[in-house]
């Protein structure tokens, strides 16, 4: 492991910009109901102002893709546009658990027209972007995506069962795997974060007959996606630990979770059960099977316990660099606050809140606390709080983060959340 970083800041951020078909409601644009696109110079220049330069933003398959080799890439031009006056470098979500509806999700041709629209989709950005590099998250948590889609049944493909889970996460490794061929073909430099949660499942207390299951969710389940596009599981599929390149670990407090069976969703384990782990743990040992550049690609606390949350967090990921993770940065997401999907209630998760107004605007405002505690961070790690007007110039030099953590010496903790 050498001392430069990927990015010019080791704290991200990004907005959420789900697409997907949410069966009775129909297709969601999330990135519009957010309003994301009509904020987006606001929502952009925030992230400079708090010492960030790199943000994960989307673009929408669904809507951009009109078929037979025709796209419209103008929803994105908002955003182009606000990346390039704040100076914030993007790393595109290429498919955020949506694909056009017009498409068998089984087929070969699933395959085939994603990476025909990854590639012209590299090519729109790169004409437009104001600095290198190219990077990309071919398709967000495919692993997720499979349960959620595959066999939970909340969202198109609207799979109800095990098997049809494990067949919807491979076609989706495969569309990955495709896609990253197809940029390379253009751009070799690109660089691609590959985004999964990263969990902990244990059985019920009086159940524990189901502890097998339990464990191959932990241990084999949540992992599928990353090692098919590694390549140690399917290698004829084309997957390589250059394919994978960087991982992307998303973290929650509801990613560690009693084993519910039946195909039903886990349930979240409450703070202060004995059968958590700490984050620590979690991500190195994910980190030890791959050995690839890392970051938290998602990690956020809820209500009032977002400072807390990133102190914490934070910790956890000193103490993993003092085990020797290859870590490059920690995504604070969302950068604005959104809402459940189901319910459509407010999470407060956000560097910044939402608050609508009478007229229906939705206002951004940054939540201090949190605030502040990036601003301690960045002065522990020795992190610049508001950046400069050329925050390119340089990359996040490792030894920095990593002297900080020999200084600090955090220990692993199981009460982290």
């Amino acid at each position: 492991m050498g001392t430069e970083g990927i990015f010019p800041t080791f704290f991200l951020s990004g907005f959420e910009c789900s697409s997907f078909d949410w069966g009775k409601e129909g297709r969601r644009n999330v990135t519009a109901e957010l309003r994301h696109d009509v904020h987006a110079d606001e929502d952009y220049a925030m992230l400079p102002s708090l010492g960030i330069a790199v943000a994960r933003e989307g673009i929408a398959w669904p809507f951009v893709d009109k078929g037979n080799g025709d796209y419209d890439f103008s929803s994105i031009d908002p955003f182009l546009a606000a990346q390039r006056r704040h100076n914030v470098l993007p790393i595109w979500d290429l498919c955020h658990y949506g694909y056009p509806s017009d498409l068998d999700p089984w087929s070969d041709t699933f395959v085939q027209r994603f990476a025909a629209y990854a590639r012209a989709a590299a090519r729109h950005v790169a004409e437009h972007a104001h600095h290198g590099p190219l990077c990309f998250t071919p398709i967000n948590e495919p692993t997720f995506w499979g349960y959620m889609g595959g066999e939970w049944g909340w969202c198109a493909p609207f799979g109800k069962t095990a098997d049809d889970r494990r067949r919807w996460t491979l076609q989706l490794a495969k569309a990955d795997i495709a896609a990253v061929k197809a940029i390379r073909a253009d751009f070799p430099d690109a660089r691609f974060v590959h985004i999964d949660p990263l969990i902990w499942v244990v059985p019920p207390r009086n159940r524990p007959d189901w502890a097998e299951a339990a464990n191959r969710e932990a241990y084999e389940d949540a992992y599928i996606a990353w090692d098919v596009i590694s390549g140690l599981k399917h290698p004829e599929l084309g997957g390589s630990m250059e394919i994978i390149d960087i991982l992307g670990f998303n973290n929650y407090s509801f990613g560690q979770m009693e084993y519910a069976g039946g195909g039903k969703p886990n349930n979240p384990l409450q703070p202060g059960d004995d059968r958590i782990r700490s984050v620590c743990d979690l991500v190195t040992e994910a980190w030890a099977k791959y050995k690839r550049p890392s970051i938290i690609a998602e990690t956020s606390g809820l209500h009032g316990g977002r400072a807390q949350w990133l102190d914490d967090i934070t910790c956890e990921c000193l103490a993993a660099v003092n085990k020797g993770v290859d870590l490059h940065g920690i995504c604070l997401f969302p950068a604005v606050d959104m809402q459940d999907w189901h319910s459509g209630e407010w999470l407060h998760m956000g560097i910044a809140d939402v608050e609508q107004l009478p007229s229906g605007a939705l206002m951004r405002k940054p939540f201090m606390p949190y605030v502040d505690m990036l601003h301690q961070w960045q002065k522990k790690l020795n992190r610049v709080q508001r950046l400069d007007s050329d925050p390119f110039d340089k990359v996040v030099d490792l030894e920095d983060i990593r002297k900080a953590a020999r200084e600090l010496s955090p220990q692993p903790d199981v009460q982290w959340n």
